[in-house]
């Protein structure tokens, strides 16, 4: 859920953790595109890297920023 993750967030924040990765939901708002799209995508692509953490999948999130900037 959305809730849960905002939470994570703030909990993160507070132990001073920066966050090293997106959820996939938070990818696709990004790219404003679906979350079903954006399961496609991490299957695919070979331009950003995609974490496989038993049935999550995150997106690390540097590797996903360099190559979103050098697309628009």
């Amino acid at each position: 859920s959305a809730g849960g993750t905002h939470m994570e967030e703030n909990i993160l924040q507070e132990q001073g953790v920066e966050r090293k990765t997106y959820s996939v939901s938070e990818m696709a708002k990004i790219l404003g595109i679906s979350n079903r799209s954006a399961y496609n995508l991490c299957k695919h692509t070979n331009d950003f890297r995609v974490l496989r953490l038993g049935r999550s999948v995150r997106i690390h999130k540097e590797s996903f920023d360099k190559w979103f900037s050098s697309c628009s």
